[in-house]
């Protein structure tokens, strides 16, 4: 009875952390404690933990007297959805949650037991960093770590929840992961502080505005989900967990219930507008082909003249990639072509079929495009798509304009069906621009240019910006109505539930970096 009650005062000090006090000063800032997240984010009582009696090994800076059983971090196994998933969750009361040699190896147990069982791993991070009075010990446990995360990539999904800070060679971990969470006001990532950057380049900033979950929303596009708290973030983590498949051999889940309004199929029949030169909003179209409420976009802040994300049709998931009008008209640009070809290249790893929306009118143009590397980066999109192997299809809404009407799941770089609405226009340029080039000369000779210029627009038009062209040569599969196009996704993702494709034999491609 003795030795049962000193298991159960151990587990009590290591259920603890950091104690009392620091448990109230993580409350008192809006967070909750890595044990709390974990039942937030796993069913309930599944959750198996590993490692709690863990302590460091450092005797260096009076560390010997600071030794709390499971060493900052909460490590384990348990369910979500009734599948089950690996995880880690820092304990910022002990130690600040800082990296040692031994928080280390529980991280690195957790991904290497995920990996042998094929499964899930989310990490939930709210660390000061690297332990510096461990020195180079701690330095080297990041770097098992991001190996691991590079073994892992592409083979099980690994989500990365920032709950708080996560700064210096803290950040790669997270970054080298499929997707990250962050929470408004209580996390922020850097590589270097507000500190550093004020002595090195004289620029004052706040810890939020340099990295915090808004900044990496928006400019840097590392945040691909922005919550306002730990509630609130953990629930979105489950949701998300429903769409993936638990590794690259297996199936995304398949719901038997879903919901469709079939009110829908009129509504997307008045979406566009007459005018082919106004804007309108993607999401209103893709909405009209999902099922009901089941898209979840991502990046949503980020780069918004392209919309990726996952939805539901019949159950299935499947992954959206859409060129968005109502900003920047829909252009590809750097970011936007970053944002779908990491996008496109997670789907295709883990099995997960391709829907595209198109109306692109081309690329930006401009200076700061073409000097910052407009040519590797709309590279990226086009090799993302070329390599993909899942299932594709593409739906023309509108503009399929030049290169870009190539780049986005084009018939001639593997896409096994493309469809388009009778609105679509399929050219090198558009009509007004192909016609100055086309007809300069006898624009210039005419007594009245500006008709002469109008009338050779419109003869363009009828003989390109239409969807019979591309279809009389087969680039086209099919013209269908707007109010057609969920059958028609439903049907030919059926036809393609089989699909194999053999790649060449090689180590990998060199994707344009």
């Amino acid at each position: 009875m003795e030795l049962n009650q000193k298991l159960v005062e151990k587990r009590k000090e290591s259920q603890l952390g950091g104690g009392e006090k620091r448990i109230a000063g993580q409350h008192s800032k809006g967070k909750l404690t890595a044990r709390e997240r974990i039942e937030l984010l796993l069913d309930e009582n599944s959750f198996q933990e590993l490692g709690m009696f863990v302590e460091h090994r450092s005797t260096s800076f009076g560390l010997e007297n600071q030794k709390i059983p499971g060493d900052g971090v909460v490590t384990g196994y348990g369910t979500i959805h009734g599948r089950p998933v690996y995880v880690f969750s820092q304990d910022f009361t002990v130690l600040g949650g800082s990296l040692s040699e031994t928080h280390a190896e529980k991280i690195c147990k957790i991904m290497d037991l995920a990996m042998k069982n094929q499964t899930p791993v989310i990490g939930l991070n709210d660390s000061g960093g690297a332990r510096i009075q461990e020195g180079v010990v701690s330095l080297a446990g990041y770097a098992d770590i991001f190996y691991r995360n590079t073994k892992a990539s592409g083979f099980i999904p690994q989500i990365s929840v920032v709950m708080g800070p996560c700064a210096g060679g803290a950040v790669y971990s997270p970054a080298l992961t499929d997707f990250i969470f962050m929470v408004e006001d209580t996390s922020y990532m850097f590589v270097t502080g507000p500190n550093v950057v004020k002595t090195v380049t004289h620029e004052e900033v706040t810890s939020d505005d340099l990295g915090g979950a808004k900044a990496h929303a928006e400019k840097s596009g590392v945040n691909h989900f922005t919550s306002p708290n730990d509630v609130t973030v953990l629930k979105e983590v489950r949701d998300l967990m429903s769409y993936l498949p638990q590794n690259c051999n297996a199936l995304a889940p398949h719901t038997s219930s879903f919901s469709f309004d079939k009110n829908k199929l009129g509504r997307i029949e008045t979406i566009l507008p007459e005018n082919a030169n106004l804007p309108y909003d993607i999401r209103e179209v893709i909405d009209c082909v999902i099922d009901d409420n089941s898209f979840r976009e991502v990046h949503k802040d980020f780069a918004t003249n392209i919309v990726v994300g996952f939805a539901r049709i019949e159950g299935r998931t499947v992954g959206v990639v859409a060129n968005q009008p109502i900003s920047l008209a829909g252009v590809l640009d750097i970011n936007s072509s970053r944002k779908g070809a990491r996008f496109v290249r997670f789907c295709d790893a883990f099995n997960i079929p391709l829907l595209t929306f198109e109306d692109v009118p081309g690329f930006l143009p401009g200076t700061d495009q073409e000097w910052n590397g407009i040519i590797v980066h709309g590279a990226k999109l086009l090799y993302a798509f070329s390599e993909a192997t899942v299932p594709r299809i593409t739906i023309i809404t509108r503009k399929a304009y030049g290169g870009a009407f190539d780049v986005m799941n084009s018939k001639n770089i593997g896409a096994d069906l493309n469809f388009a609405w009778p609105t679509a226009e399929i050219a090198v340029m558009g009509a007004k621009g192909a016609a100055e080039i086309i007809f300069k000369r006898e624009i210039a000779e005419a007594p009245d240019a500006e008709a002469k210029w109008k009338e050779k627009e419109q003869e363009y038009a009828e003989l390109f910006a239409n969807p019979y062209r591309a279809a009389e040569r087969g680039i086209i599969d099919d013209v269908i109505l707007p109010s057609e196009t969920r059958a028609k996704v439903i049907s030919a993702f059926k036809m393609l539930e089989n699909k194999r494709e053999e790649v060449p034999a090689k180590k990998h491609g060199n994707i344009p970096l």
